[in-house]
């Protein structure tokens, strides 16, 4: 049973990208895509529309987006790390922002990987194939 793939991401184009990149790749993890920072913490921690799933089946990988409607990214990504259960989960920012500031507080937060997504979508779709790659076939995660 493959484990989930949580997008977080509030741009329609990129998540039809994403999509097609993961289509195109093969990769055969579902993706579950949420469109802000509340959604994607409903998720996680199994609340809201979402209290009916199981909290301990977490996603195989987390594709945050930044710059997200409600919650930001940035506090997103604080609470993942903040929560024992959810601690280790890997997440990869994926996001337009290349400012040095948005870099360094993803990293002193704690994030796993920091992508700027490409303008191109050739260079887009290369961009998630190579994340896919290495965080759902290379990768060996730390078993809890």
């Amino acid at each position: 049973m493959h484990k989930v793939i949580l997008l977080v991401e509030d741009n329609p184009d990129d998540v039809e990208l994403t999509r097609l990149a993961f289509e195109e790749a093969k990769v055969a993890n579902k993706l579950v895509v949420v469109g802000d920072g509340a959604e994607a913490l409903d998720y996680l921690f199994a609340r809201g529309r979402y209290a009916d799933r199981d909290a301990g089946d977490l996603p195989s990988i987390v594709l945050l987006d930044l710059n997200l409607p409600k919650v930001d990214g940035r506090e997103v990504l604080q609470a993942i790390r903040a929560n024992e259960a959810t601690r280790t989960l890997p997440v990869v920012v994926l996001t337009t922002s290349t400012e040095p500031f948005d870099v360094e507080a993803s990293y002193a937060l704690g994030v796993n990987s920091y992508i700027q997504k490409p303008v191109d979508f050739e260079q887009f779709v290369w961009a998630v194939k190579q994340v896919g790659l290495y965080w759902l076939v290379l990768n060996h995660p730390r078993t809890p």
